[in-house]
């Protein structure tokens, strides 16, 4: 049994390599060994999987079959004992996460600093971006991004309340050009919008009515991509400004803005941490995931 198990490690590292110098390398055993596994193997078998030449090395029809049999049960045996291997061990290492600039609660770094101090060996690289894009294809091992535009492939775990969008202006504003009382009014605004790059139109601002979805496409007097740029014209009096009820919530209790049209604007699935699903975790990963649920229990 012990014998069976060596000679298919070495016949999946001549497979994958398809070279036995390179196969007992990553093997750290030397070439003559190598090949007199594969032969123990092939004897036991009854049956050639290599096809050897002085130039190549090929696997026969039986031995793409075998390949193709043993290859995935091993290599899942492999990631288990890696697994085992990693309970024993601290997560550490740079942990690439990419963030939406409006993930207020998870931008605030409470979650964060507390997974530091759990996890002094890891180092976050943090990017902060709007942009869509693929994070496995960009190097990064999560994003956090609102519910509804992450991939359905991806696993995704809450990492905020329900949210909330409405309208927000100043007073001084509000008293020079009215309230408006429904989205349809906007028109007849100045309105702050946001846009993620130049080449890409304004952000159209998204209300409900009688339970049907429906979104008001203004024509911004001032367009930005940076939120602070926006709140800071909004509560300046240049207009009326739309996003997230957290990122204006400390400006509407001190009275510098004023909520708009919230009953259009009823509350959807927050921010999610989200990752490409895969058999094996990285271990700095898997540990910012348990931080996260063990937070959320708390």
């Amino acid at each position: 049994m012990v014998d069976d198990l060596e000679g298919i490690s070495v016949f999946l590292a001549v497979a994958e390599a398809r070279n036995f110098r390179l196969a007992g390398e990553r093997l750290g055993v030397t070439r003559s060994a190598v090949s007199q596994a594969l032969q123990r193997l092939e004897d036991r078998l009854g049956v050639a999987l290599v096809q050897r030449t002085t130039r190549s090395v090929s696997l026969t029809e039986a031995g793409e079959v075998f390949f193709e049999a043993v290859g995935p049960s091993v290599r899942r045996v492999r990631d288990a004992m890696q697994t085992v291997r990693e309970m024993q061990a601290r997560p550490s290492g740079l942990l690439r996460i990419t963030v939406s600039s409006i993930a207020e609660s998870f931008l605030s770094g409470t979650l964060l600093a507390g997974f530091m101090q759990a996890c002094p060996e890891i180092k976050l690289d943090i990017t902060i971006t709007d942009d869509e894009f693929d994070i496995v294809e960009a190097g990064f091992d999560a994003g956090v991004r609102l519910g509804e535009v992450i991939e359905q492939d991806m696993v995704a775990i809450s990492v905020s309340e329900r949210q909330r969008q409405y309208a927000v202006a100043s007073p001084a504003y509000l008293e020079r050009r009215g309230r408006p009382r429904h989205p349809g009014e906007l028109q007849g605004h100045a309105c702050i919008g946001w846009r993620p790059r130049p080449d890409t139109a304004p952000y159209r601002w998204e209300f409900t009515e009688n339970d049907r979805d429906f979104d008001v496409s203004v024509d911004p007097a001032v367009t930005t991509n940076d939120m602070g740029m926006m709140i800071r014209m909004a509560c300046a009096g240049a207009g009326i400004t739309f996003g997230m009820v957290e990122t204006f919530q400390s400006y509407v209790e001190r009275g510098e803005l004023v909520p708009l049209l919230e009953d259009f604007c009823p509350p959807f699935p927050g921010f999610y941490l989200y990752y490409p699903r895969r058999q094996r975790q990285p271990l700095k990963l898997r540990a910012l995931v348990d931080h996260i649920r063990t937070s959320a229990r708390r």
